[in-house]
């Protein structure tokens, strides 16, 4: 069989499957890791003692630790206390919390960069610190973190093909399992490493066009 023939009929299949699967974790992930980033960091910054405390061991602890040692815990180690997870829901919750942890960092920097006088500002008229919260100062915030959470959004779509290690059987597994069925590792992994490429410049692409939309007049590039 030619390398035309082996990538269309044995190859492909099976790799579309596995792209459909990794398109939902990172369809999924995604925003549920931007709002938690969102939350963690909006906590951090205004929350009492109580609240900025647990935030900032939060984001201690995943950024810390490896989020394949996260995909275990929540697959292998939750099931000793009675938690049980599918491999899917596992995985789209390691990556949302993991991402989150990145978020909150890349949005609470943007949050101390407004000057604190904006928010005094608003109180002085009025608002309340949750509305000027809500209605001044995050919204320049999560412009100003673009740059930052778009790497993090791009490294996600990488890390999507770990969740095959809690055996969700998403665009790498598929070609491992190809792979090593017809020992074509070169070929498989050139595919898929392609795929993913393919991939990346489209989210990288989205986004560029999305902070040149939303980017800040007078306010760098």
């Amino acid at each position: 069989m030619n390398t035309i023939d082996f990538i269309s009929k044995i190859l492909w299949p099976p790799l579309w499957e596995g792209l459909g699967v990794s398109v939902r974790l990172i369809v999924l992930a995604i925003p549920l890791g931007y709002i938690g980033g969102v939350l963690i960091a909006s906590g951090r910054v205004y929350g009492n003692k109580l609240i900025s405390s647990f935030c900032a061991i939060y984001t201690l602890f995943f950024r810390g630790t490896p989020l394949l040692v996260q995909l275990f815990i929540l697959y292998f180690a939750l099931p000793s206390i009675n938690i049980y997870l599918s491999p899917f829901v596992a995985a789209v919750t390691g990556f949302t919390l993991c991402s989150a942890a990145y978020h909150s960092e890349y949005i609470r920097g943007a949050i101390q960069s407004i000057k604190i006088g904006q928010m005094m500002a608003a109180e002085a008229i009025g608002m309340t610190k949750l509305q000027a919260v809500l209605s001044i100062i995050l919204p320049q915030a999560l412009r100003r973190s673009i740059p930052g959470c778009s790497n993090e959004i791009i490294y996600l779509v990488k890390y999507s093909s770990l969740a095959f290690m809690v055996a969700v059987i998403e665009l790498t597994g598929a070609g491992k399992i190809i792979a090593a069925r017809y020992f074509e590792y070169t070929l498989v992994f050139s595919v898929v490493g392609a795929i993913y490429l393919f991939m990346v410049s489209v989210v990288t692409l989205a986004l560029h066009n999305l902070e040149k939309k939303l980017a800040i007049p007078g306010i760098g590039r």
